[in-house]
């Protein structure tokens, strides 16, 4: 095991094209950070450097003590785990884990050793005599997992391993891979753009965009206090909700102003966010959580200054809650940083022609998680409860998080 250092890694392409550009990241002796990001943010660029597959444009990668810079990827002494498993399919499980332990010209007692070790560990004791193509989608990414496994290497580099596999099993996998982790304690950087998956399997979690390390942090730490707007529309499902308001005071305390409702900052919103006092009488965008969200009816305490009025366009049950898609009488936010997100498998011109119509009419879709007791109707109106210290506020010129 390993500590892995990047320091202001870039990668330029020949074309010009930046992939990744001054990224710092410091992963710790046995502990399991996951790159995320949207598609092209350079998380896969970035492994690949650690990995020694792709040159560094500018600064330096250590693993271990040894700077890894001008080492071919063999002798890095790292393992990759792939998306397509990169198994060999004319040989049997048995001689796939063992391959690269040959490889090392280790003994036939040791190799026998060590690959009966991991397929214990991983469940392939009654398939190591099978050929790939024999087993499921599931059993394939073990075999994978358990060849980079065997070599006892430095670090593991996996780069969206679960992305084939299908929703239920990809969910087995992932809880498979924490536990595994916790056994074994390598090093592991994991990249997915599943921000479910980063959640659930990082001990820490790299937000990536464009390049450029956005916000590096617990999963939790990324949910609840997120850097900016970008990582605050990128952590959560469904996606935080967000409104260009208008804060200021009221009755002695700041609130903010959106549609033709006022709505008082809570005491926990408010130290949330130590430098809101310097944005009063200012525009500013807020964020709302759809989890945090709930039909009024349902909580009957609510305060008056805590409920929004919606137009309820759709609603979706899922079982164990409703997601209920309404409309507020308030102007979408419209920076490149929402719409990038926004963009992901959107047409841009169908994406804008849609924003521009809802600026006109003053209008934004928002998204609450409503309880299945909700009585709200499709096409009509509805009020919403607000949770308390759910509102997070961002800067409506810079779009990161007021905090001084």
């Amino acid at each position: 095991m390993a500590r892995v250092s990047l320091e202001n890694i870039s990668k330029v392409y020949p074309d010009g094209t930046v992939a990744v550009r001054d990224f710092s990241l410091e992963i710790a002796d046995g502990e399991l950070v996951v790159l995320v990001g949207p598609s092209g943010c350079g998380k896969t660029t970035a492994l690949r450097m650690v990995a020694g597959l792709e040159e560094i444009t500018e600064g330096q990668i250590t693993i271990g003590e040894v700077v890894v810079n001008k080492l071919p990827p063999r002798e890095r002494d790292v393992a990759m785990v792939f998306q397509n498993y990169a198994l060999y399919p004319h040989k049997s499980i048995y001689e796939n884990l063992a391959f690269p332990l040959k490889l090392r010209g280790m003994s036939k007692k040791e190799v026998e050793e060590r690959v009966t070790r991991i397929a214990r560990l991983l469940e392939l004791e009654e398939q190591l005599k099978r050929r790939p193509r024999q087993l499921s989608g599931g059993q394939r990414q073990r075999v994978a997992m358990g060849r980079a496994i065997v070599r006892e290497p430095q670090a593991f580099l996996m780069d969206e391993p679960l992305s084939n596999l299908d929703a239920k099993l990809r969910a087995q996998m992932r809880a498979e891979i924490s536990l595994l982790h916790r056994e074994i304690g390598t090093t592991t950087i994991y990249v997915t753009h599943d921000q479910v998956e980063a959640m659930t399997l990082g001990e820490r979690v790299a937000v990536l965009r464009k390049g450029e390390l956005q916000q590096v942090a617990a999963p939790q730490e990324l949910y609840d206090r997120p850097a900016n707007l970008f990582v605050a529309g990128f952590i959560g499902s469904p996606a935080m909700n967000f409104v260009e308001g208008e804060l200021d005071r009221a009755d002695g305390r700041l609130a903010v102003t959106f549609g033709d409702k006022q709505f008082a900052v809570d005491d926990a919103e408010l130290a949330g966010h130590a430098g809101l006092e310097q944005y009063a009488g200012r525009t500013v965008i807020l964020g709302i959580r759809p989890e945090h969200l709930e039909d009024a009816a349902l909580v009957p305490n609510t305060p008056a200054n805590r409920r929004l009025n919606g137009h309820v366009r759709l609603k979706e049950a899922l079982g164990s809650e409703i997601v209920v898609h309404f409309q507020v009488d308030a102007a979408p936010v419209v920076l490149p940083e929402l719409r990038e997100l926004a963009e992901e498998g959107m047409d841009e011109s169908v994406l804008l022609a849609e924003l521009d119509e809802h600026r006109r009419m003053r209008r934004t879709a928002f998204l609450g998680r409503f309880g299945v007791t909700t009585g709200v109707k499709e096409g009509g109106r509805a009020e919403i409860a607000i949770s308390p210290g759910a509102m997070r506020f961002f800067d409506a010129d810079s779009g990161r998080a007021i905090r001084t």
